[in-house]
């Protein structure tokens, strides 16, 4: 069987709770049984913990208890004991300061929750953007047998006849009304028409490239990524799901076995062919770093780079998830892809990727395109170096502009996210289409958290004359469902000392993009003398989590996890609890 090698003999590991014959065993089996449990279900069977995100307070996620009942249906006809719990909910669009403050909190509460309890198997039920790689990593730090099951995409908006896109037409909505072209009551009618079914972003954003990736990773059943959440298909998958669950068990198809450095490949790979998020490429550089995964942000240049964007869909494109779904989804990808991936990499099918998706087919051309007559022919993500950014930085280059991924002009700076608030609409802004709009201190410290800002409004001066993009710089991420000629995650960051805070408004800044290059056209000697002028960051939180994070943060280019959580632990646990 799929993972079988030579401790697959060993007991399970709930056993250590369920199967004593003494007070330890009473008190875990006599106070589990106040929920109705027979006794049966303590007889050695498997038992699967699901971990849901689910939260009111994350919309995307708001119908996962509902998608965790056909989980728990297909581990008990498997055979399973499910024991559902939750965990730490992050919802992108209502928590503040950003979620990605608490992406690593969450995936340690996830760590910490598997371990102390008597799981053999999880199944992560996830779904708003940093649910899926907080879990994962929680998860991958303890190594058991695991399986995704997103919560899937809303329905598409509909609006004026139109389709309308999470996200990306809110950008687009928002610009209209600086520029004067759209009415604040047209703007709320446009809010109302949006949203109009449970899910999450059904463009391309962070939540759909997440979990399109999982199945690049192998770590998802085949359509996992696209499936809209109200379809009855996505209640099929979760009854499959859990089934599978207890199979990986059996057949001790742990998580590192699956998440090889051949799997990180084959979601590079696909990213580039989705023309997915930027937000990616931290969440994989950080879930590496749990498993001891070599993987690196060349590996993301290298990988990506030959790799055209097949998938027209927003941000980049014109169409959305409940349509890519229709055309085949990510098997469809995958198979057309055949050639370009590790297609011997194990998955939780207990399968090849290459055999999972041999038969997968395009049914519809106008969203998913093929290799030889690709959407855009620059997908992947852009990995930029130089001295203004000697860690790297990225951008997307299936959302930008052609004709200003070469691009030579004059810095226009902001002293972080309060400065730019108050600034960027000022008529007397001094900006042409020309200057480099460059963001400083809004990185993994200095905001903290690194929110998705990266892709700073255009000058309302500028959008009057038909502008609507222009290089921009800066130390955050922007949002999967943006666009534009965003350079992002720029390392190191402003508040770590790093040459983007020298950047002072006049700077000739070169982005060449083909060359891979970001360079600040300033003498070293000037350099080093802003650097002896530039005070130290001082955080402003002294203590709680936010104290923690600021302290032990990494920067973008490692992954922006938390140095001590590197690595794994395993999921032995010591000691007894009475």
């Amino acid at each position: 069987m799929a993972g079988d090698d030579s401790d697959d003999k060993k007991p399970l590991r709930s056993r250590e709770w369920f199967a004593r014959q003494d007070s330890y065993g009473f008190i875990y089996r006599s106070w589990m049984k106040n929920q109705g449990h027979p006794q049966r279900m303590f007889d050695g069977r498997p038992v699967i913990g699901i971990c849901n995100t689910w939260s009111d307070l994350t919309p995307c996620n708001g119908h996962l208890r509902g998608l965790a009942e056909h989980v728990k249906r297909g581990i008990y006809e498997a055979g399973g004991f499910p024991l559902e719990f939750p965990v730490t909910s992050l919802g992108e669009p209502v928590m503040r300061p950003t979620t990605m403050l608490f992406r690593n909190l969450a995936s340690m509460d996830v760590e910490a929750s598997i371990r102390a309890n008597p799981m053999d198997g999880v199944v992560l039920l996830v779904g708003c953007d940093k649910t899926t790689p907080a879990c994962l990593m929680g998860a991958a730090s303890v190594g058991l047998p695991t399986i995704v099951v997103s919560g899937g995409p809303m329905l598409s908006g509909r609006w004026e006849g139109r389709q309308i896109g999470s996200g990306t037409d809110v950008i687009r909505f928002k610009e209209a009304v600086r520029a004067g072209t759209m009415s604040v009551d047209q703007f709320m009618a446009a809010e109302a028409a949006m949203s109009r079914s449970a899910g999450s972003c059904m463009t391309m954003g962070t939540a759909s490239t997440m979990a399109s990736l999982c199945e690049g990773l192998g770590v998802a059943l085949p359509d996992n990524g696209a499936i809209p959440a109200v379809d009855s298909r996505r209640q099929v998958l979760a009854f499959e799901s859990g089934r599978r669950a207890v199979e990986m068990v059996r057949e001790n198809l742990t998580l590192p076995k699956v998440l090889t450095r051949d799997a990180f490949h084959n979601a590079i790979v696909l990213n580039a062919a989705l023309g997915g998020s930027t937000n990616a490429v931290v969440h994989l550089l950080a879930l590496a770093g749990r498993l001891g995964v070599d993987l690196s942000l060349d590996d993301w240049d290298a990988w990506g780079r030959e790799i055209p964007c097949l998938v027209n869909l927003m941000p980049s494109g014109e169409y959305l998830m409940e349509d890519f779904y229709y055309a085949g989804g990510v098997p469809a990808v995958l198979n057309e892809l055949r050639g370009r991936l590790a297609e011997g990499q194990i998955t939780v099918t207990g399968r090849s990727i290459g055999e999972t998706h041999k038969d997968a087919a395009i049914h519809d051309a106008r969203v998913i395109k093929t290799l030889k007559e690709p959407f855009k022919p620059l997908g992947g993500i852009a990995v930029l170096r130089g001295n203004l950014a000697p860690g790297g930085a990225v951008l997307k280059p299936s959302a930008a502009s052609p004709a200003l991924l070469k691009h030579r002009g004059k810095a226009v700076v902001f002293k972080g996210a309060d400065d730019l608030k108050k600034r960027i609409d000022d008529p007397n802004l001094p900006v042409n289409a020309d200057s480099i709009l460059v963001l400083q201190f809004c990185g993994p410290k200095g905001y903290p958290g690194m929110a998705e800002i990266g892709n700073l409004p255009i000058p309302p001066k500028l959008l009057k004359q038909g502008i609507t993009d222009m290089v921009r710089i800066s130390d955050a991420r922007m949002s999967g469902t943006a666009y534009g000629t965003v350079v992002l995650h720029v390392a190191p960051e402003a508040a770590a000392g790093g040459p983007l805070a020298l950047v002072r408004d006049g700077d000739w800044i070169e982005l060449d993009v083909p060359g891979r290059r970001l360079h600040l056209d300033v003498s070293d000697a000037e350099l080093d003398r802003r650097r002896g002028e530039l005070a130290a960051f001082v955080s402003p939180y002294a203590r709680g989590w936010e104290k923690l994070y600021v302290e032990h943060v990494m920067q973008a280019d490692k992954g922006v996890d938390l140095d001590f959580l590197v690595g794994s632990s395993g999921p032995y646990v010591d000691r007894t609890s009475h």
